[in-house]
């Protein structure tokens, strides 16, 4: 298994530091609002990592964050009028939703910044008492940059080039610090935040420090995999490989991963421009696993264009696949013989070269885009040699191979998972199957006018019925 890492920038083995064990930190989101279809591509593709991961057989401690105290936190709650807990814990629960809605598991562990905060003031006092770090006399205390004589090794800067940087790095009161390329691991409180009592003021953490200590806590000094998106490198990244190796002495993290940015129409996402979409606005027109589908047909490392028309792409691409598991669902449902033919046990075979160029694809720095294009490889397969003289050994086979492959993407392959609010606004399976009955027995009774009419209801929602020797079969078109 290769993985690109951004530390080298260079495709490297994976070779964990406990076998068949991964420690992973991935960067969650600040819980100020619904997230944005942008927060949703790490959200799922780490997601995928882990599934993949688990289903080469390690055990992963995956932990990601959620950062709960904040300006943009502390900004909407004072417009709001009601405390800054209330916004974050209202949009965690949001979060969780639209997660659960693109079927993306939950980590092993979600820590929440304003829970460590003993464990950040800790962290930051062994950074001042090493010299790393000093507070200022207002209670700001800085992490001295050039203490740290690697700093920029992973975004590939150089310290005396980074002046250009610079305001990404300022804060109110930067004038005390020794060094303009010195950062803020603690602040003062302002009238109206929340704040925390420490050794130096009444305040609370910078943002850096919290992914620190928290992956520290749940994961240990050094983890296998740190992830987010490319924004994130630098300062964020950049600045928890200072503080946490200066803080351990050790190597923070030996892969860094990074998906590329998402844009909308081939333009950046911008509220100003009228083309910024939360997950919730895309979900009342497509089913999370559309969107699922859409971000992981691209390399994670490939900006990824969203638009309509791509959407509508991708789910009619999903169909294909859920149309295929409901074939061999049906198929599975029928009067056949139990045992493979001698045929069949060299076409199930055959059919595993599509599971080796998966794990191929997969092993390749997680190349989600070939893997899918394995996935269609098998349903064009299972097409071809897959019909109602076929045995329930050999369907259950295919169906097996199949739905392994889609679980390690996180697609499900139920009915309807492909639709989105058109479907959630049709008919249950129950309902289908009711008219069906009704269907048949007008059939029987020779009143056909009406055995019409229920079909061609059916198809106007999408579904089509298929009159087979063994009875009706549906799918959705």
């Amino acid at each position: 298994m290769r993985i690109y890492n951004t530390m080298t920038g260079r495709p490297e083995e994976f070779h964990p530091i406990e076998e068949k064990k991964v420690r992973m930190y991935v960067c969650g989101p600040t819980v100020y609002n619904l997230i944005h279809i942008g927060n949703a591509r790490p959200m799922i593709f780490f997601d995928t990592v882990r599934r993949y991961l688990e289903y080469r057989g390690f055990a992963v401690n995956y932990v990601s964050n959620f950062t709960d105290v904040d300006d943009k936190i502390i900004k909407a709650a004072q417009e709001e009028g009601v405390p800054a807990e209330e916004i974050s814990e209202r949009y965690i629960a949001e979060c969780k939703k639209d997660m659960e809605a693109l079927n993306v598991l939950p980590a092993t562990l979600h820590p929440k910044a304003t829970e460590e905060i003993d464990g950040m003031i800790s962290m930051i006092e062994t950074l001042v008492q090493k010299g790393h770090a000093y507070p200022a006399m207002d209670g700001t205390v800085y992490f001295r940059s050039r203490s740290f004589k690697e700093y920029g090794k992973l975004s590939h800067k150089n310290l005396d080039d980074l002046r250009s940087g610079e305001r990404a790095l300022k804060v109110d009161g930067a004038e005390q610090k020794e060094d303009p390329l010195d950062f803020v691991l603690w602040k003062p409180k302002k009238e109206g935040e929340p704040a925390w009592p420490s050794p130096w003021c009444e305040g609370r953490p910078g943002w850096h420090i919290e992914c620190s200590e928290m992956s520290r806590k749940y994961l240990g000094e050094e983890i296998d995999i740190h992830g987010g998106g490319e924004d994130l490198v630098f300062p964020h990244h950049e600045n928890e490989i200072a503080q946490s190796e200066c803080c351990s002495g050790k190597a923070f993290a030996r892969y860094w991963m990074h998906n590329a940015f998402l844009n909308i129409n081939n333009k950046k996402m911008s509220k100003s421009l009228g083309n910024f979409f939360t997950v919730r606005d895309v979900l009342e027109k497509y089913d999370g696993q559309v969107l699922r589908f859409f971000m992981l047909s691209a390399h994670y490392r490939s900006p990824l264009n969203f638009s309509e028309e791509l959407m509508e792409s991708a789910k009619t691409s999903l169909h294909r696949i859920v149309n295929c598991a409901e074939n061999l669902s049906y198929l599975l449902k029928g009067e056949r013989t139990e045992d493979m033919t001698e045929e069949e046990t060299k076409l199930l075979q055959e059919a595993g070269r599509f599971t080796e160029a998966f794990v191929s694809a997969m092993d390749d720095d997680f190349n989600t885009a070939d893997a899918i294009a394995a996935v269609f490889e098998l349903v064009r397969f299972i097409n071809s040699h897959a019909d109602e003289s076929s045995s329930a050994e050999y369907l259950q086979g295919l169906e097996d191979m199949l739905h392994r492959l889609t679980e390690v993407l996180g697609l499900t392959l139920s009915a309807g998972e492909s639709g989105g609010a058109e479907d959630a606004q049709g008919l249950s399976e129950a309902e289908i199957e009711a008219l069906i009955a009704e269907r048949t027995a007008a059939k029987k009774e020779k009143n056909f006018a009406r055995a019409d009419e229920i079909r061609a209801n059916l198809l106007e929602k999408g579904i089509v019925l298929e009159d087979t020797r063994e009875g009706v079969r549906w799918k959705r078109a």
